[in-house]
């Protein structure tokens, strides 16, 4: 992508321009959440007040016209994902709902006392929680995948994991404090040679680089609708159409029934068999606009185009006495995590902001990392399409200004 195409694209999300403490904003948190452009809060305003009413079953227009709009939502997700049904896309409050939702139902149907769970040492804590709670639940014992000091996972000591007691492995396709993107295909097809499921925490991943999880073979894959340009409290489960099949429902009461009475009831049909209540039906079109909006821009353009900034910032921040950036894997994302000597990341980042530069500061949602490589935090900065290569010069240069006042 050329200057004068991130300039349109810039003039998409109005609070690039804001001022902060009379400073141009510089949003450098895209690991966080990310902005969102004029279509997808426009697409927001058109459901509400032109297409508002409760979808599926209603006979009136309006209600027939919401339910096509969000199965049509529906599609654009399983076609972002390239999955092979529709029926395959279940939609959720996000990342963290949707891991939820697997490690309850899989575990009610397929664990049992004894049992074992792979995640890595890498995982955000919505991917090692849930896990915890089903070995707290049926007696089972969470094995964790090591990794090497760039920041990479140990493959061979994963394999050395796999046994007969596996019954999933939950692994990030890119990690949110190192950048790391991991090597996913490879380590689904080690779990299925020995027929154990996986399931990939994509959140970090769909935003900068192309996902196809027929490709990859992934058994469950999930991410969240505000980490890729769109509304906040929605996100989607992909799983494959055998496993939704095989687990139980996660919540009960309406949509997800076919028939009720007090002496039993049956269930729907997929996808509605996990989509219980009324839906964020006017979120999942803002959603599917986002990923619209992504792929005219074209994932692969995305990721060439952030490869330059993480390759542009990491030069530029190396120069910085002092400077250590946390996590040097060959394969990253866009996402550079570092401390600068004994200064305490909370206190440039506090001093960033007042120069109108926000970034990330603490351990990121991934504690367990963080106390593995025996440091307090980090300050985090997280490159997205909009952002400038300007924008790296104009943070290297208040960073310096903050160390000097720090040291």
């Amino acid at each position: 992508m050329n200057n004068k195409q991130i300039r349109l694209i810039r003039e998409d999300f109005p609070i690039l321009k804001e001022k902060i403490y009379n400073k141009d904003l510089i949003y450098f948190d895209n690991g966080a959440t990310t902005q969102k452009p004029r279509c997808v809060v426009e697409k927001m305003e058109e459901g509400y007040y032109h297409l508002n009413a409760n979808i599926h079953r209603g006979v009136h227009y309006l209600s027939q016209k919401a339910t096509e709009a969000h199965e049509t939502a529906r599609n654009t997700v399983a076609e972002f994902l390239h999955a092979a049904k529709r029926e395959e896309i279940i939609f959720t409050r996000g990342t963290t709902e949707a891991i939820n939702l697997v490690a309850t139902t899989f575990g009610e149907a397929f664990c049992k006392d004894g049992d074992e769970v792979i995640v890595s040492v890498m995982e955000h804590h919505s991917n090692i929680v849930p896990w915890q709670m089903l070995c707290e639940r049926k007696g089972m014992k969470l094995r964790i995948i090591p990794m090497n000091d760039n920041g990479e996972l140990k493959l061979d000591e994963f394999q050395q994991l796999l046994n007969e007691r596996t019954k999933i492995v939950s692994v990030t396709h890119v990690s949110n404090v190192l950048g790391t993107i991991n090597p996913v295909a490879e380590i689904i097809k080690l779990a299925h040679f020995q027929n154990i499921p996986v399931l990939i925490d994509g959140a970090q991943a769909v935003p900068h680089i192309p996902v196809n999880v027929q490709e990859l073979d992934a058994d469950f894959y999930v991410f969240s609708a505000h980490k890729i340009y769109g509304p906040t409290g929605i996100g989607a489960l992909y799983g494959k159409e055998k496993w939704l099949n095989a687990i139980p429902p996660y919540q009960g009461g309406g949509e997800m029934i076919q028939t009720v009475t007090f002496e039993k009831t049956t269930y729907n049909e997929l996808p509605f068999k996990f989509e219980a209540g009324t839906p964020d039906y006017i979120g999942s079109t803002a959603f599917a606009e986002a990923l619209r909006y992504v792929q005219k821009i074209g994932l692969n353009e995305i990721a060439d185009y952030e490869h330059a900034l993480l390759t542009y910032g990491t030069e530029k921040l190396l120069e910085i006495e002092g400077m250590r950036i946390i996590g040097t894997a060959v394969n990253k994302s866009s996402v550079i995590s570092f401390l600068i000597g004994n200064i305490h990341p909370y206190d440039i980042g506090m001093l960033l902001d007042k120069l109108g530069i926000a970034v990330r500061t603490g351990h990121h949602c991934a504690q367990p990392l963080i106390d593995s490589l025996g440091i307090p935090g980090t300050v985090r900065a997280s490159f997205a399409f909009y952002n400038t290569k300007e924008e790296i010069d104009v943070f290297i240069e208040a960073l310096k200004r903050v160390v000097g006042m720090l040291q």
